[in-house]
């Protein structure tokens, strides 16, 4: 007999979502039943599990006038940070797995993933455009500390100087500091911190396995002070839970060294929906209506809209409210509004061509 989910709004320790509902391409459903015989002990806390996954590329390419790059790298299919909030949950199905607790308790990594970078890179036919690691999950996430995955194709981007924007709310990306500096060099690097909250018990449930807010801010100043342009996403603004925060959010990162900003509204894709509402009645049971209801007026009455131009920033008077809230805020402290610093191309030395032969032995 399968062993039965954890019951409904009983939270693991350490983990974000309450519950691991079925994906949506498994037609295969289990239901717990007592039958009187014993029962397995349910336990408080659930291991992660690592594994490799086969990957024929590496490189991803989009064409959503949403997201602005056109190029991105994932080193890892799921994220043990385990953001309640995170659109990249309902991936996980793909894997016939749940966007609930399996997304950040089985966790993929691309093991061979610096050979395929450079063989892509390598490739004739090759237009050299920005690519950006961590636009789905986090590309320094506790497993990364091993498994080096991420610093891996680094080191190729920066042998070949090739542009790369970073996104995280991992402090570990100080531990590249010194790829950082010499794609700086070339003016190749852009890195984008998200920050949610400022307010660590809010922090300790909406992102349990993340890094402290002051630690985000830490790895900012750092950056800032080695010269590396750092900007912050305030992301996702979710309503009545962290938008009050935002002017203290964008005041404090500015002091911190930050040069822009940018900050999405929250979405809610497929299964999230379900997992937020839950994550909402057992932490904020006394604001879980309004905020659905603040959601939905910012989402022309639905609880998500995946239409481009819409789907970042909601419509409606309350996302202009935010919009307006966001751009008196970025000029009063400074910060640059724009998505990305553009990056140069120009100074890309493909693997193989031009230089040392690379070896296929």
């Amino acid at each position: 007999m399968e062993k039965p989910d954890k019951p409904e709004h009983a939270a693991y320790s350490g983990r974000g979502a309450l519950s691991n509902p079925a994906p949506r391409f498994l037609h295969r459903h289990s239901a717990a039943v007592e039958d009187g015989w014993y029962r397995e002990e349910i336990p408080e806390s659930i291991a992660t599990q690592v594994r490799p996954e086969p990957a024929r590329s590496i490189i991803a390419h989009n064409d959503s006038p949403d997201i602005p790059f056109e190029q991105s790298i994932n080193p890892y299919r799921g994220c043990e940070h385990g953001c309640i909030y995170c659109y990249a949950r309902p991936s996980h199905a793909y894997l016939d797995l749940s966007p609930g607790i399996d997304f950040e308790t089985k966790i993929f990594y691309k093991a061979d993933a610096a050979r395929l970078l450079e063989h892509e890179l390598a490739a004739p036919n090759y237009a050299v455009k920005p690519i950006t690691i961590g636009a789905n999950t986090d590309p320094y996430q506790p497993v990364e500390r091993e498994l080096k995955v991420t610093r891996s194709l680094l080191e190729v981007l920066e042998r070949t100087r090739h542009p790369v924007t970073l996104i995280t709310k991992g402090t570990m990306i100080l531990r590249d500091l010194d790829l950082l500096t010499s794609l700086n060099r070339d003016g190749l690097v852009n890195v984008f911190v998200s920050i949610t909250t400022l307010d660590p018990e809010l922090k300790r449930t909406l992102e349990p396995r993340a890094a402290a807010p002051a630690a985000r801010l830490r790895v900012v100043r750092e950056l800032a002070a080695a010269g590396i342009p750092t900007g912050v996403l305030v992301a996702p603004i979710i309503p009545a839970i962290n938008d009050m925060e935002l002017e203290r959010i964008l005041a404090t990162i500015a002091a911190a060294g930050a040069s822009r900003a940018g900050y999405v509204l929250l979405r809610l894709p497929h299964e999230l929906k379900a997992l937020f509402r839950q994550w909402l009645e057992q932490h904020l049971p006394d604001r879980a209506e309004h905020v659905m209801a603040l959601i939905r007026s910012a989402r022309d009455g639905l609880e998500n809209d995946p239409n481009f131009g819409s789907r970042m920033r909601g419509s409606g008077p309350w996302a202009q409210l935010l919009r307006d809230r966001f751009s008196l805020a970025c000029r009063r402290h400074g910060l640059s509004m724009d998505r990305m610093r553009a990056l140069p191309t120009q100074h890309f030395r493909p693997p193989g061509r031009g230089g040392q032969l690379t070896l296929a032995l």
